[in-house]
Order: structure tokens, then sequence, then C-alpha cells
């Protein structure tokens, strides 16, 4: 072996070679590890690779030998499974909260957790219809910053923008920063927000993250109240429909037959069904009432109607009504 500083750390360059080149279904003979550990300068006989091979065993490193012609090695259990770093993968090409930089840069990291034969597998692209790719880089910076100030105890301040007319971003609150309780971050159809206590208005309040400038931790100390309380526990089982804060409410839904797929789509395993005649159900959900939770409904062309209560059969006739008027 050559008497260099790296034949001092040929079992880690043992391992480094394993990672970055076999799983298994592709090994590498003693004659291949041999000669990669020259290329790294390294001079190597195979009875020190076995022990180095025995060694990283006994650390806990799945290496294992595979009677091939010529016998290879490799390490076949790895931290995710190549079927899990496919879906990750996915993930991040069709999240729509992601800038087209960040999600090259995750999808890089994640393959440095496959072979070099996996990662050309890794190489996916996820067309999503109607995708918005957010501009704003500090997403995460600020969803970081807003779980300090969980931990802290403390209010968020920060400056909130809209898009105009002309398509350019105008400050809201008359340009002033918004100085709220953060309550809850939340994920939804591509985008992140925050839930906050608005002192100013004496109700919970919602903003999407990446609209938010200038964040940072405020001097003032969170707000305390029996709403923020328990808010995270009451809302669990409440559907939001497009971020409306509507008024909650035990909703009966009749659906006709061959049609429950979409309510079981939108609720998931929340929806109750009572299975009638002719494969027609009844669906009781909990929803806040809006009118994006009435266009949901219209939008399926009276295959899933309001039941009940009554007061909301009325208020949707009224909001169907108005939809015409002059």
């Amino acid at each position: 072996m050559a008497n260099n500083g790296k034949a001092k750390l040929k079992t880690l360059f043992v391992r480094q070679i394993l990672e970055e080149e076999t799983d298994s279904d592709h090994g590498l003979s003693m004659r291949q590890l041999i000669e990669r550990l020259q290329e790294y300068g390294i001079e190597a006989e195979r009875k020190s690779i076995y022990r180095d091979i025995e060694l990283l065993r006994e650390f806990g490193v799945d290496i294992r030998t595979y009677q091939r012609h010529p016998v290879e090695y490799a390490i076949a259990t790895r931290d995710f499974s190549l079927p899990q770093l496919m879906l990750l993968v996915d993930a991040v090409e069709s999240c729509r909260s992601l800038t087209q930089r960040q999600s090259r840069a995750l999808i890089t990291n994640l393959k440095l957790l496959a072979s070099d034969p996996q990662r050309d597998q890794l190489d996916r692209r996820i067309h999503v219809s109607g995708r918005i790719a957010s501009k704003n880089d500090s997403v995460f910076g600020h969803i970081d910053l807003i779980h300090d100030a969980l931990r802290q105890r403390t209010m968020v301040e920060f400056m909130y923008y809209r898009l105009g007319a002309d398509g350019r971003r105008q400050a809201t609150h008359d340009g002033k920063p918004h100085v709220v309780t953060p309550v809850l971050v939340s994920y939804d159809d591509g985008f992140y927000y925050l839930t906050a206590w608005d002192d100013d208005h004496g109700r919970m309040v919602e903003f999407r993250i990446d609209r938010m400038g200038s964040l940072s931790l405020s001097q003032q100390r969170a707000a305390s109240n029996d709403e923020i309380a328990r808010w995270t526990c009451e809302n669990d089982g409440h559907v939001s429909f497009g971020r409306m804060n509507g008024e909650q409410a035990t909703v009966t839904l009749a659906v006709d037959a061959g049609k429950t797929e979409i309510v079981l789509d939108r609720f998931g395993e929340a929806a109750q069904l009572d299975c009638g005649d002719g494969g027609a159900a009844t669906a009781t959900v909990k929803v806040r009432v809006s009118e994006q939770f009435f266009g949901w409904v219209a939008g399926l062309g009276n295959t899933v109607r309001i039941a009940g209560p009554e007061s909301l059969k009325r208020e949707y006739r009224a909001y169907l009504h108005g939809l015409i008027e002059d």
C-alpha cells in the first residue's frame, strides 16, 4: 500500500466507492475495487479490502456478497429505496411553491442518496397543469423564521404584497408592516400559508408566505387567548375551499350513483357515507361555508347536491340566483 495520507482513510474510501457505484442490482468485483482505489492514489491488496469490508459490516453498513462471475460486493440497503427517492423527486418536481432553482438544488441533493446507476432513473420531469412557480426564493427562510417565532412566543412583522391590475406588486395595509401572532403554518394546493392572530382586527387572518417581504421577529410577545389555544384542534375536522374562512358547518350531500368517488377524492376519510338504493348515497362532511364551496357543488352539474341543512340550501339558492342577476 502506498505510504500516503489517503491510505489511512482506505476503509472510508471503500465505503464511498460502494455507496456511489453499487446497489442491490449493481456490484463491484474485487478487481474493480482495487482499480477504483488506485484512481484515488491508494494501492491495496485483496486481503486488506476484505478486512475493510468486514469492518464496515461490523459498523452496520449492509454490504452484501453476490455470487456472480466474478463475485461482486454491493451496499444493498440504503436510507431510502429507489421507489422512495422517485416519490420524493416527483413531489419536488410538482411542488408549485418551489422556484426552478430550488427544485433543481433539492433534486441534486436527493440524487446523492442513490447509487450512480440509479441516478439516471431519478431524471424525471413532471408536468403539472397550471403550475405556478413561486418567484420568491425566501419562502423556506420565512418558514424557518416563523417557526422560530412560534418557539420563542413572539410576534412576526412583515410587509405583505398583492399583484395590481398592472401586474406589479403593491403593498397592503397602507404600506405599513403587519404585526401578528403566528399560530400555524400550512401547505395547500402548492403554496404555504401562515394563519395568525391579528390584534387590530380581533380575529384570525391568513397570509400566503410567498407574498411576504422583510419578515422579521418582533420584540412584542405573542398574543394569548382561547381562540388561539383552540385553533389547531378545532380546525382539523373542517375543509376550506380556496383558503376561505367561512362559518363551520356540517353538511349533508346527496350523491348520484357512481359519483361517490368525487366526494371521497375531495374529503377523504372525513366523509361519512350512507349508501342508498341503486348506488346513490348521502355524505356527511364538515366544511367552511364559502362561495368557493358553493362553486364546487355547482361545478358538479347536479350530480352532487346540498341536502341539508335547510338554511344552507337557502343560502346556496341565493348564491345561484346572484350569479344570473343583471
